[in-house]
């Protein structure tokens, strides 16, 4: 391993304010990607099939309305349930549905006005609500924080949404290890939390970095945004060490 290794017990957590900072940026980011894509690009198939471009910035724009908004919040709880079930892939089913006559240049808009509404959001939230429990997917047993939700889920769903846009439209990713490593960081202490067993992990690229959790361990080296979408789900099936997934 390189001569700075970073102790996974040593990450920090995310949390605010510098949780409602990493959001902002990772807006912006999102934003400049969608202001510079062509009118062909918003059409194309995405990692998350049946979803285009289009359907993915619609769903981000839904989702920050809904941290923006207590009424949104509540309004897409209820339609999703009354029509879809009690299921987060029925909550982004109605945020698309409910946005699909929406011209790019009046999602792109909406998001410029939802996300700055959005971060005070997170700012405002008191904390007695942040530690309430929630179940992600009533299948599941794992109940999250809503600080967790908000100060990490939300960020880290938009920030793999503009990966997937890259891919789709070939448009170029950009990445800076003060930001996307980060990120990257973040997600490496949950899966390690969550797959409770040694490893040595290197991972390439401007938001990589080398990694150890307990002694000795499995090595692991691979790109770190390609180590974060199999972490996610995407792409082919993973086995061993990333078999074990983190939310998104």
């Amino acid at each position: 391993m390189p001569s700075h290794v970073i102790d996974v017990d040593d990450i920090r957590p995310l949390e605010r304010p510098e949780a409602v900072n990493v959001a902002r940026h990772e807006y912006d980011r999102y934003l400049d990607q969608l202001r510079s894509l062509s009118d062909r690009d918003w059409l194309r198939g995405t990692d998350c099939p049946p979803w285009t471009v289009r359907d993915m910035a619609a769903h981000v724009l839904g989702q920050t309305e809904f941290i923006a908004s207590i009424r949104q919040a509540v309004h897409q709880r209820r339609a999703s349930a009354r029509e879809l079930g009690i299921r987060q892939d029925a909550v982004n089913e109605i945020q698309i549905r409910e946005r699909a006559g929406l011209t790019p240049a009046e999602i792109i808009r909406g998001l410029s006005v939802a996300a700055p509404a959005s971060i005070r959001a997170r700012r405002r939230l008191p904390g007695l609500v942040r530690r309430i429990r929630v179940s992600p997917e009533p299948s599941l047993s794992e109940r999250w924080t809503l600080a967790y939700l908000f100060d990490v889920i939300f960020t880290r769903d938009t920030w793999m949404h503009r990966i997937d846009t890259a891919r789709a439209a070939g448009v170029e990713l950009v990445l800076t290890r003060e930001h996307d490593g980060r990120i990257v960081e973040d997600i490496v202490a949950d899966w390690a939390r969550r797959l409770r067993t040694p490893f040595e992990l290197e991972l390439a690229g401007p938001a990589g970095g080398s990694y150890r959790f307990g002694s000795p361990g499995e090595r692991l080296e691979l790109d770190a945004v390609d180590f974060c979408r199999l972490l996610s789900g995407r792409g082919a099936g993973s086995d061993g060490l990333l078999a074990t997934l983190v939310p998104f």
